[in-house]
């Protein structure tokens, strides 16, 4: 397992968890939590952090930079034109280049907006990002994120915060099945361990989550469950599991006992 990394656009990470930084009751406790999960990427909301006055406090104060990786975020964008100017903005104060790309369609389910979508990713790429577009888990919509040259896709496993879990594990089968050039990773909904385990389970290649550790009512406890959860489910899927059968099958079979 050592070996076993997750390489997106030729930047390698050992750990398949990527958190994020909403929620928390405060930002010390938003810090103990990054550090139990063992997370190597955290998410940032462009839109909800103070970036230019440095003499107030700030998220990014308590984010460790020497081993954690930044990835902005365009949440709270409506349209490809203002997620691709959130998008610069993330640029040019120095976050990253890379960029979780949300553009959202309904104000009520926060469900994206894929055509929105497909139009900013094309754009930030021609401008040198890397896109990480959250999506529906259509495998249209994956496919033309990818023609645009997105560098993953992220699938929802159900609305943003609502901790329902996988919803549709069918269609997170055909992607996994059907998109080998990019990764996959589960987005929203993720509620506890057993959601995470279950998304590795189904093939997906990370599992980035915010709400289902920082809602909990220990969340450095919930980090560390995740972090075991998402190391399982991918264990489990790269050791293939065992047919699933109608009737019983002897644990021991009779076959050579001695009578």
């Amino acid at each position: 397992m050592d070996n076993d990394v997750l390489r997106i656009a030729g930047k390698e990470f050992h750990s398949r968890l990527i958190v994020g930084t909403g929620k928390y009751r405060s930002f010390q406790e938003m810090a103990r939590a990054h550090g139990a999960s063992g997370a190597e990427m955290v998410t940032v909301a462009v839109r909800r952090v103070n970036l230019t006055d440095r003499s107030k406090e700030s998220m990014l104060d308590y984010i460790d930079r020497g081993k954690l990786f930044i990835l902005p975020n365009t949440a709270g964008c409506y349209t490809a034109d203002d997620a691709i100017r959130t998008a610069r903005l993330a640029r040019e104060v120095g976050l990253s280049n890379w960029i979780k790309l949300e553009v959202i369609g309904d104000e009520k389910t926060l469900f994206p907006d894929n055509f929105e979508l497909v139009k900013a990713t094309e754009t930030l790429v021609k401008e040198g990002f890397v896109v990480m577009p959250y999506t529906n888990d259509d495998l249209i919509s994956a496919r033309r994120l990818i023609d645009a040259g997105a560098a993953a896709v992220m699938p929802l496993a159900a609305p943003i915060g609502s901790g329902l879990g996988i919803q549709n594990p069918t269609n997170i089968r055909i992607l996994r099945e059907m998109i080998t050039q990019v990764p996959l990773i589960i987005d929203a909904g993720v509620g506890t361990a057993s959601d995470a385990a279950l998304a590795m389970e189904l093939g997906a290649d990370a599992v980035l989550m915010n709400t289902g550790i920082a809602s909990a009512q220990d969340t450095v406890l919930m980090a560390h469950a995740m972090k075991n959860a998402v190391l399982a489910g991918r264990q489990a899927y790269l050791a293939g599991r065992m047919s699933k059968k109608l009737y019983a099958s002897a644990s021991s079979p009779l076959q050579g006992v001695l009578q």
